[in-house]
Formats: C-alpha cells, sequence, structure tokens
C-alpha cells in the first residue's frame, strides 16, 4: 500500500496552559477528500492550524509527500505543497482580486507520478470560479464573504498545491456559494489536488468526501467512509447534533 500524502501521528497542541488536541492520528490520501468534522469548538481549525505549523505549543509527527513538517515554519510547509485556506480568509482587502492571486503564485511543480503538473493560472482559475472572472480589477475587500471565500481557495491553488487544507468553506455564505463550493471542491478532486475539509455541514461534506474523521473535544471519535457516517444514526446524534 501506497504512503499517505498527508500523515498525522500523535497530535497534540496547546494554547497557553489548554490543552485542546489529544493524540490525533489522521491521513490524507493523493487525490482523496476527507472530511474533519465536529462541533464548534470540537478541535478542527486548530488541527488545520497545527498541521501548518501556526500553533506553537505542538507535539506528534507529521509527514507530508514523505518528509517530516513537524517542526517546520507556515512558508516551507506552504512551498512543499501544502496549501491552507483559513476560515477567516485572510484576503488582502486593498489589493484587486488578480493582485491577490499573484501573491499566492508558486512555481510549478512536478506530479507525484513524476510527470510535469498543469500549473494554476488565473485563466484556469477563472473557469473554475466564474464569479472571480467577472471581478478581476475590483478591490477584494468590495466582494462578497461568498466571493471572498472562492478568491481564498483560488490564491492558495495559485501555489500549485498537491494538497489543500481547508477550513470551513460553506460558514456564513449562501446556499448558492455553497453549491459552487461543492462543485469546485469536485472539479479539484477530479485534477488530483488532496482536500482535507473541515466542516460542521453534513450535507455538504457528505457530497464530496470519501472518508471522514469526527472530532469531540480534540479527540478523534469516529473515523471511517462518509457513507457509513450518513448510516449512522448514533453517531451523528452523539457527535454532531446541536
Amino acid at each position: 500500500m501506497s504512503e499517505p500524502l498527508l500523515s498525522v501521528r500523535g497530535l497534540e497542541a496547546r494554547y497557553g496552559a489548554a490543552q485542546i488536541l489529544f493524540g490525533l492520528d489522521l491521513e490524507l490520501n493523493a487525490g482523496e477528500v476527507v472530511a474533519l468534522m465536529g462541533r464548534n469548538g470540537a478541535g478542527k481549525s486548530t488541527t488545520m492550524k497545527s498541521i501548518m505549523g501556526l500553533v506553537d505549543r505542538r507535539q506528534g509527527r507529521i509527514t507530508f509527500r514523505g518528509r517530516d513538517i513537524s517542526h517546520a515554519r507556515p512558508h516551507e510547509i506552504a512551498r512543499a505543497g501544502l496549501g491552507y485556506a483559513p476560515e477567516d480568509r485572510r484576503i488582502f482587502s486593498d489589493l484587486t482580486v488578480m493582485e491577490n492571486l499573484e501573491v499566492g503564485r508558486q512555481p510549478p511543480r512536478i506530479g507525484l507520478d513524476g510527470a510535469p503538473m498543469t500549473p494554476w493560472t488565473p485563466d484556469r482559475l477563472f473557469a473554475l470560479f466564474p464569479n472571480l472572472a467577472e471581478a478581476g480589477d475590483r478591490a477584494a475587500g468590495r466582494m462578497s464573504g461568498g466571493e471572498q471565500q472562492m478568491l481564498t481557495v483560488a490564491r492558495t491553488l495559485m501555489g500549485n498545491p498537491y494538497a489543500i487544507l481547508l477550513d470551513e468553506p460553506s460558514e456564513g455564505v449562501a446556499p448558492i456559494i455553497v453549491e459552487q463550493m461543492a462543485d469546485m471542491i469536485l472539479s479539484l478532486k477530479k485534477t488530483g489536488v488532496a482536500i482535507l475539509l473541515s466542516e460542521q455541514n453534513l450535507p455538504f461534506a457528505a457530497l464530496v468526501s470519501d472518508r471522514v474523521y469526527v472530532l469531540e473535544k480534540g479527540e478523534i471519535r469516529y473515523s471511517g467512509a462518509m457513507r457509513a457516517l450518513e448510516q449512522d444514526e448514533e453517531a451523528r446524534r452523539l457527535y454532531l447534533e446541536v
């Protein structure tokens, strides 16, 4: 069996004296969409920030493409080909859409199969995100929340990542944007990009995900095929219902 693209073993994280994550084990394979689910405060965003090196007090072993990134800095992890689209978007509001995309640009990469990857360009992204095509010269701060979410993902793709950590993409956006996000994730999957998706919206996650890990109070309480979680009423009641 081939090595996972991203492997996390025994991940623990703290903010000050408070421990948030407790011994997390998870993995993401090439071309796979894996959902990381749980209620508010379960530790989903902290997991993603810890993987990206954005939490100082963390322990455990994280490997990406066979390389140990447990102690790498965020920019080193991004350069290795692991993208991150944060929940709070972090767009540059005074820059235009095109300028935001240029900020994320990285050189083309060699694919996992040894062949050159097709690089992401603004034109290719505009085909994936038609809303952005109409707003190339607009200041990003003047866009809707959903459009800003799309821009965050598009900027991440300009780094030509092998995998993306996508944090709560459906949070606070209109239903039509949620549908477009689902189409986008399914399209990305076809290109071979792997996605670790933090979500609370089960119908949305079920539409796009192959597998799922469910967090509660910083621990993984459930893992398996997404289809199995859909059919497991008890697990959904215990770990997802508010």
